[in-house]
């Protein structure tokens, strides 16, 4: 998983994203006329969206957030369908599990290449998987998902031909096959800074291929290559001319040839600029939901509707007790309210979702309860018996007094010593429907005594306090999900880099003083293994349901509305498959433009 500041998720890896990717489209009238023809003079088939924010690395092993280039840049052995949930070949045309299941062997397609034409081969993969996603001098969360059990011991990769590659894994574990989604990584451009140390002695890989590395030099397996890249305005990709797809005809895919993201920090202008009939695409908010329906035959285009995202959306407080340089990270009167289960329960309860959905959502969402998205297999409904939190300010004023909060005169919260119940909660600017949401929880926490001090901030800002500096008190923001519960390994993880409500350093962070983990974190980490070691599905689903419950009784994420996945495509644009897992473009190779 990964941080998601938008929704649509290319990649077969699962993607901790803030979940404010409209992946919306901007049209190139906004671009300087010097650098581009205008749209009337360019004849090459294009598909035009945009972005919220700048791309921070163009290097796939070191990246952790939303928006990335990566689902057109990159691709792995296998991948797996949104559609029907099948795992499907990508680079590899074929794999074997052994009878004990403790070996996975993949057969590589042939002829496959780099997009500087060089041949891609199972050196490339054992390189990518044994220099860089097992390199415990690269951190990287591809690591994350390749560990198996309760050891959190990594497989072991070899080439066994010039056709095959062989991953042994130290005992079975039934999501394995899911990580062989990663991206493969050329050897022949990346080898030598993976060896190479500079003077802190850490890999110059670390260093490789951030934003300002020209273009050109960054060598991709998927269906489009970076063209150009200008910061905050814009990133251009050109179709690979390498790409191994081909369809039916024999003609090589994709047939789309240039894909242009306009950077652009307002949802507001990119609903503008694609009602003014420039866009190709533009993420459906539910408060332009009505405006682009009534619309939809004028403009010559269709909404889709995927039905429940994949992500989901939550606030959190910052249950660290640790120290840095002998400071608390959390102040330590805070440091007790967050870690009082009472506390995060009445919380909860005190949150009017089904305004929310009415209000902010237009009706065009519903209730999350759990960290697992409503297509898996594995999701355990409220009738199955999750704990839901309705609300009932009532409920959560019961919860406080019993936990020894008080009221004073002026009907203000406060804790048995006197202090006031006040605290920050954070979140990323750019997304009105997430800063509406923010706005109702200070107004919703207000009526049982609570002052909630709501600040959007900057996403590298946000970014840095929530994974680095750990200098926040709750925040509010979501997550990318899948099918399979073993993709948020390293969210339930303690030692995981997205376990971010109780976060350990990570490599090259300082170090923190007195980092505990509670009882119930560990029992989730245990289920989320025992999960992944289990073959027998009806098992598998206890295993995942008692997770559930334990998330739902302890709410490190207070889960709030899971909104419904909505895009709005020209109709120019012919085998739209759109997926809440997968969004407009998951099938970029296949989609042509028939006018």
């Amino acid at each position: 998983m990964k941080f998601n500041k938008n929704i649509l998720n290319h990649t077969t890896r699962l993607l901790l994203l803030i979940t404010i990717l409209s992946f919306t489209a901007l049209s190139i009238t906004g671009c300087n006329p010097s650098n581009f023809k205008s749209n009337a003079t360019q004849k090459v088939p294009q598909l035009i969206t945009s972005i919220l924010s700048d791309p921070k690395t163009f290097n796939y092993a070191l990246s952790s957030e939303s928006p990335n280039i990566f689902g057109y840049t990159y691709e792995g052995l296998i991948s797996q369908n949104p559609i029907t949930g099948e795992l499907e070949p990508n680079l590899a045309e074929s794999w074997e599990v052994s009878e004990d299941k403790l070996k996975i062997t993949f057969t590589l397609k042939d002829n496959l290449k780099w997009s500087d034409g060089k041949p891609l081969t199972v050196d490339d993969v054992v390189f990518t998987y044994n220099d860089i996603y097992l390199n415990e001098d690269i951190p990287t969360d591809v690591r994350d998902i390749l560990r198996i059990g309760k050891d959190r011991k990594l497989p072991t990769v070899r080439k066994v031909d010039n056709k095959r590659v062989e991953f042994s894994v130290p005992e079975p574990f039934r999501p394995f096959l899911q990580s062989a989604g990663a991206a493969i990584l050329p050897a022949h451009v990346l080898r030598e800074s993976v060896k190479t140390k500079d003077q802190d002695g850490k890999p110059k890989f670390l260093t490789m291929w951030g934003v300002d590395t020209p273009p050109e030099q960054i060598i991709v397996n998927g269906p489009y290559k970076v063209e150009r890249y200008d910061t905050s305005q814009r990133i251009l990709f050109r179709r690979n001319p390498y790409y191994w797809r081909k369809d039916a005809q024999g003609q090589s895919q994709p047939y789309i040839e240039r894909i242009i993201w306009q950077i652009v920090e307002s949802t507001d202008t990119s609903l503008l600029q694609f009602r003014s009939g420039g866009l190709d695409f533009v993420g459906v908010t539910p408060d332009y939901f009505s405006l682009l329906k009534a619309q939809e035959k004028q403009g010559n285009f269709q909404i889709y509707n995927g039905g429940p995202s994949s992500s989901t959306s939550f606030i959190s407080f910052n249950l660290n007790k640790g120290k840095r340089n002998g400071k608390p990270l959390v102040d330590p009167i805070k440091s007790r309210w967050f870690n009082s289960v009472e506390f995060r329960q009445a919380i909860a309860y005190a949150i009017d979702r089904k305004t929310m959905i009415n209000n902010t959502f237009r009706g065009l969402g519903q209730m999350q309860n759990s960290p697992i998205s409503v297509q898996s297999p594995y999701y355990l409904t409220p009738e199955q018996g999750l704990r839901v939190y309705n609300y009932n300010p009532e409920k959560a004023k019961e919860l406080l007094l019993k936990s020894g909060f008080k009221y004073n005169a002026q009907n203000q919260l406060e804790d048995a010593q006197g202090n006031r119940v006040r605290f920050a909660l954070l979140t990323n600017a750019g997304n009105k429907i997430r800063e509406a949401m923010g706005s109702q929880i200070k107004q919703d926490l207000s009526k049982i005594g609570i002052q909630v001090d709501f600040t959007p901030l900057a996403w590298n800002t946000f970014l840095d306090k929530l994974s680095n500096t750990l200098d926040w008190e709750a925040s509010l923001l979501g997550l990318t999900g899948g099918l399979e519960p073993n993709d948020g390994a390293n969210v339930w993880s303690p030692e995981g880099g997205l376990h971010m409500f109780n976060q350990k350093p990570q490599p090259g962070q300082k170090p923190i003083q007195g980092w505990e983990v509670a009882p119930w974190e560990a029992k989730i980490h245990q289920l989320y293994i025992q999960g992944a070691q289990e073959f027998d599905e009806a098992k598998v689903k206890e295993i995942y349901a008692e997770s559930q419950k334990i998330t739902q009784e302890n709410l490190p994420f207070i889960y709030l509305v899971n909104p419904y996945s909505l895009g709005a495509v020209r109709n120019k644009f012919a085998g739209i498959k759109y997926s809440a897992l997968g969004g407009a473009f998951w099938n970029i190779y296949e989609i042509k433009i028939t006018k």
